[in-house]
């Protein structure tokens, strides 16, 4: 029989309360622990799943003085081989306090990792926070997908946070960050209202949005951090968006940062740095103030820096094989100065900038040096120009260095107080044709941020991978791939007769175990770097089949796969390249409704509008429309429809039908609704199951403004992943 006395004991156990642990030297980890003294955590692995909201924690962290050492103890919210948009909740939370560290975690399987709020004197050491939420992407190589894409823009309420990441730090002041690794996640560190903090030797690389974010964060050092391939919305050779990844993202009056010897390659941006909506709305304050120094922002699919509406330093950078080396929109009172510029499309393009400094730097290969402009009109919803003058003036361009193949400056109404002391190939004797940064920055410019720089100085860390070039940048429905294990990746679009896959990888030889819906390959056996030209069956038509795979099998170095698990040197990995797409021959009818007959207020007359006669009619092998403005010429730009039908066979299995929509899609199944979602919207997923026979398909497409896309298609797997949490 229980006592009385034990039954609130048991009702205490049965809901999880917090369970505090006092003066404990050993703990062991469980759900609503809430840990409010020093203590050193058993290590083994602890399997233990968090609740989906943000609002609590698996485990919490209270009090002052405290230091929290795991051991090398693995907290795992998912199992290993689970999809990495099953992650939920948050693993570790840090509620204010002074002087907490927490070290040698590892954890992994959460949407956020440690979060700390309005804690003092933080220090995180030596924490893996790898593997934790990401979305699935849906751009494909051919051509990105809008629902990929990021929006950093408002974080007033913690839009931040739906977006997930490692370390998530909010109201922090004072402390230090150093040798923690986040990679194969959406964001690495994410860092709100966090001032004084400083963060150093850290790796936030390989995750598919953020290396690392600042909003409203203010007097951080960030120093000799591994920053690399934090990248989405890039195909080499078909597309180059980067979708508002970056490595370095700092907006919202993010000021008087330092930002030196940090290694930021191969990210959709290198750095991305906006004043933020209070800037734009009042043409007050800014991003300003904030130093970058002897940094690599190179090989970015758009800019290897992007710093607009502001006042910064960039000093002694390096920035190679990027669409622009300095995108610097209406910055102002800028100094750029001993940068080198390699091999970008533009060197430093800047549009209604004011007295900046352009000096010192070296540009090497880029199609054009310097552009400079202003727009004879500006955007009408954007405060910013009401409340300041925006000519573009009083720049100062002295004693640069052009070896270009083209021009070196284009410069149209823009003036330019002195541009003196400019050195050409081809003009002023030989130039170099590469440079080195630190030797290029003048001394007096040095002793003016000398100062401000952290000590000791760093070596900026460096690494196989930050050496290859812009198509060194491989992503995945997962994110960008970490050349830790070896993959099968397209050098040509998929739909090709004969298709070209690139062997990647540690070093290692390969071999062809298995084929199927393959005419012909190349080559059976060979070494990490081949390339393997594959030729799909064809149809008695002639049509190419769009069903078949190749599996390879590597030897050789050590691996670690995508999902962190890891295997000794000369083990065998199996890897391979597949593609899926049923046959459909789509029969598509184009329709230009207006206000009589629009499908979100006059359901009766738009169906009436798709009963008359077609703008036009098209046969389509798939349903697959990307685009800003139409290239099919015919149509106009906003208020459209489409109806589409076709049959498809499905084998037997688990299948599903996916769409991409915007604004507006329903689908019928064999004459039954599957697919609703007819509120206009932006890029969104929606799924409905398919069983294997032969179906019919219907859908209504509707188009009001905008971007268009459209893409039905039929995917294997019962996988309901909807993507980056928006708005896009």
């Amino acid at each position: 029989m229980i006592s009385r006395a034990a039954r609130p004991l048991l009702l205490l156990g049965a809901i999880l309360p917090a369970l505090e642990v006092r003066a404990q030297a050993h703990i062991e980890l469980r759900r609503g622990l809430v840990i409010t003294k020093s203590a050193r955590v058993v290590p083994r692995v602890y399997n233990l799943a968090a609740h989906a909201s943000t609002d609590s924690a698996l485990i919490v962290i209270r009090g002052d003085n405290i230091t929290v050492d795991f051991s090398g103890a693995e907290l795992r919210g998912a199992s290993l081989e689970s999809a990495p948009d099953e992650a939920r909740g948050v693993a570790v939370r840090v509620e204010e306090g002074r002087n907490v560290r927490v070290i040698n975690a590892r954890i992994r399987g959460y949407r956020i990792g440690i979060l700390a709020i309005g804690t003092r004197d933080l220090q995180l050491s030596g924490n893996n926070l790898s593997h934790n939420w990401k979305p699935r992407l849906f751009s494909v190589v051919e051509h990105e997908s809008l629902v990929d894409w990021m929006s950093y823009h408002k974080n007033e309420k913690r839009e931040w946070m739906r977006f997930g990441a490692g370390i998530y730090l909010e109201g922090v002041t004072g402390g230090e960050l150093q040798n923690n690794v986040v990679e194969q996640g959406s964001n690495g560190l994410l860092m709100v209202r966090t001032d004084s903090l400083r963060v150093h030797d850290n790796s936030f690389s390989f995750n598919s949005a953020l290396g690392i974010g600042l909003y409203r964060s203010n007097h951080n050092q960030i120093a000799g951090n591994s920053v690399d391939y934090n990248v989405r919305g890039y195909s080499h050779g078909f597309f180059r968006r980067g979708q508002d990844s970056a490595g370095l993202l700092m907006y919202e009056q993010s000021s008087h940062n330092v930002v030196a010897w940090n290694s930021m390659t191969h990210s959709g941006d290198g750095l991305f740095l906006w004043a933020g909506q209070t800037t734009m709305d009042t043409g007050q304050g800014g991003a300003n103030d904030n130093l970058f120094f002897g940094n690599d922002f190179s090989f970015a699919p758009t800019n290897g820096m992007e710093a607009t509406f502001s006042r910064n330093d960039f000093i002694g950078n390096r920035i190679e094989g990027s669409d622009h080396g300095l995108w610097g929109g209406y910055s102002f009172d800028s100094r750029v100065v001993g940068n080198c510029f390699q091999a970008n499309r533009i060197g430093i393009a800047i549009e209604h900038g004011q007295a900046n400094v352009l000096s010192q730097n070296s540009f090497i290969g880029d199609s054009l040096g310097i552009s400079l402009w202003a727009n004879p009109i500006e955007p009408s919803d954007w405060g910013y120009p009401k409340h300041r003058d925006t000519k573009s003036r009083d720049y100062r361009i002295i004693r640069n260095t052009f070896n270009v193949p083209a021009a070196a400056m284009k410069i149209e109404n823009t003036t330019v107080a002195d541009s003196s002391g400019n050195r050409f190939a081809g003009r002023s004797g030989t130039i170099a044709e590469s440079c080195d940064p630190a030797s290029q920055v003048p001394a007096d410019v040095m002793q003016s941020i000398s100062s401000r720089l952290p000590a000791p100085q760093r070596a900026m860390p460096s690494s196989n991978v930050t050496l290859l070039k812009r198509n060194a940048i491989v992503i995945d429905e997962w994110g960008p791939f970490d050349w830790r294990s070896p993959k099968l990746w397209p050098v040509d679009s998929t739909r090709s007769r004969q298709l070209r896959l690139r062997v990647l990888g540690p070093v290692g030889k390969w071999r062809i175990v298995g084929r199927r819906g393959l005419s012909a390959v190349s080559s059976t056996t060979g070494m990490v770097g081949d390339t393997i030209v594959v030729t799909p069956d064809t149809a008695g038509d002639g049509t190419l089949s769009r069903d078949w795979s190749l599996n390879l099998e590597y030897r050789g170095a050590a691996t670690t796969n995508a999902r962190g698990k890891q295997l000794p040197p000369n083990t065998p990995v199996a890897f391979s390249y597949d593609v899926f797409e049923p046959r459909t021959s789509w029969n598509v009818q184009f329709f230009v409704w207006s206000d009589s007959t629009d499908p979100r207020t006059k359901s009766q007359a738009f169906q009436q509008l798709l009963k008359s006669k077609p703008l036009l009619s098209r046969t389509e092998p798939r349903l697959d429309y990307m685009w800003y403005r139409p290239t099919i010429k015919e149509l106009p730009q906003t208020k459209y429809a489409a109806v589409a039908t076709t049959r498809v066979t499905v084998p037997a299995g688990v299948f599903s039908l996916r769409t991409i929509s915007d604004d507006a899609i329903r689908v019928w199944i064999d004459g039954k609704l599957a697919i609703d979602n007819w509120t206009p919207h932006e890029s969104a997923v929606n799924y409905a199951p398919l069983a294997a026979g032969t179906h019919t398909l219907r859908v209504e497409y509707a188009q009001v403004e905008g971007w268009t896309e459209l893409k039905v298609e039929v995917v294997k797997g019962a996988n309901r992943s909807v993507g980056t949490a928006g708005p896009h």
